[in-house]
């Protein structure tokens, strides 16, 4: 890992700038692919799905059973049911806490208004097949969508672990396609002819469903959020265990060449230490050359101050940002931009991914500065209602009378001065 001793204020946006992604090239090769899908349904997932993955769909079908749900329980551990039941509790705790109860409020007298939370009516869920098999985001992804009581909810994997199969049950999911890559985003965009058309798609990916996803979204279709390779900061001090900060980094770095990962600091003690037991740790991991690549880009940057640190890391907006400091949680009240904050030596990262409660599907490439994680509100949509009791018109009538005609809208001023006058009359 790269240290960066005590760079100046003018340096921090450099050494914190992502890696640029080849966005425009990228969506060129996306954008036939959504046409074809778009023109050709079924078919052109058939043959995408040939091309990309290998994969017969003629011969595995496109829709996963109803029976190969069920018997997916069969196929795993009693201790990994446990895991997932476990999980899905928790998760389920934590979403469950975010409803919020209708509260009419009163702004004047006869005038009431209120908000009311309604499911989306049809979600689709992407998770990938890859390196790894993200049950995980099933969970994350289901969970929410159950409690929002969306009345669809469709998910599209490439990936044949039975546990997504199971967590898929576990949350409720409607429909399980085997598609993945761009052409699952397509198919839940535009609808095939077995493929439902959604109104609003989660999920990560790789660069090529990314892509997809803000293409579509420049088309109307509502999308979780923008979001680019895993990322995790750690700002730890002298009170930090050097072990369990390294087994942070690589915890995020595994995930691909393309994860950051970035460590701060104003203990140059604790940075050496990190370094040591870096290489010790990811020379044991099973995906030790992807974490490799991801740490040879990583950096470690000392800085001066904690004043310092907490503004470089704001600037940062990680999308997970772990505090290894002394007064943890003093200073993440300090924190502004962040996807998701883990507290202390005896909090990890991977937590948060799993089965701590909180939903792993949160902004990366700096979206922190302003975009949240996804919760329960990201499955429903929030309606206002209103009612005007005649006596209300009355008092609010003349206000709205006013306004509107100094804005030169003569009907909506109609609009109340019809209704007073039968008030009146």
């Amino acid at each position: 890992m790269q240290i960066i001793p005590f760079p100046t204020r003018s340096e921090w946006p450099a050494l914190l700038a992502r890696p640029m992604q080849a966005n425009a090239q990228i969506e060129r090769i996306v954008a036939p692919i959504l046409q074809q899908v778009r023109e050709q349904g079924d078919a052109a997932l058939i043959e995408l799905t040939q091309r990309f993955d290998n994969v017969d769909l003629n011969t595995t079908g496109l829709a996963v059973s109803a029976d190969e749900l069920d018997t997916a329980e069969d196929q795993l551990s009693t201790e990994l049911k446990a895991a997932i039941h476990q999980a899905y509790a928790n998760i389920r705790t934590f979403h469950e806490a975010q409803k919020q109860p209708i509260q009419k409020i009163e702004t004047m007298p006869g005038v009431t208004c209120w908000r009311k939370s309604v499911g989306i009516d049809k979600v689709g869920l992407y998770i990938p097949g890859g390196t790894a098999p993200l049950f995980s985001t099933v969970l994350m992804l289901g969970v929410p969508a159950q409690l929002a009581g969306c009345r669809e909810v469709v998910l599209c994997t490439p990936a044949t672990h039975p546990a997504v199969f199971f967590a898929a049950k576990l949350v409720g999911v409607t429909k399980v396609f085997r598609v993945g890559g761009a052409q699952a985003i397509a198919a839940m965009a535009y609808g095939t002819e077995t493929v439902p058309q959604v109104y609003k798609i989660f999920g990560p990916g790789n660069q090529y469903v990314t892509a997809a996803k803000m293409l579509v979204a420049k088309e109307g279709m509502a999308i979780d959020m923008p979001a680019g390779p895993s990322e995790v900061a750690v700002y730890a001090d002298d009170t930090a265990i050097p072990a369990f900060v390294a087994a942070d980094l690589l915890s995020q770095a595994e995930h691909g060449a393309d994860s950051q990962v970035l460590l701060v600091s104003t203990s140059k003690k604790l940075v050496s230490a990190v370094n040591l037991v870096l290489d010790t740790q990811m020379s044991r991991l099973p995906r030790r050359d992807m974490a490799a690549k991801a740490i040879q880009n990583s950096k470690a940057i000392l800085v001066d101050t904690d004043a310092d640190a907490i503004d470089l890391l704001n600037q940062y907006a990680a999308e997970h940002l772990i505090l290894s400091v002394q007064d943890a949680e003093t200073v993440a009240n300090s924190i502004t931009n962040a996807g998701s904050i883990f507290l202390g030596n005896y909090t990890p990262e991977s937590a948060g991914d799993y089965a701590s409660g909180t939903n792993h599907t949160l902004p990366t490439n700096g979206f922190a500065r302003a975009y949240s994680g996804v919760s329960l509100d990201s499955f429903v949509k929030k309606i206002t209602v209103q009612y005007i009791s005649p006596d209300g018109l009355r008092v609010l009538g003349p206000v709205v009378e006013a306004m509107a005609e100094a804005e030169s809208l003569d009907a909506h001023k109609r609009a109340v001065s019809i209704r007073l006058s039968q008030l009146e009359g």
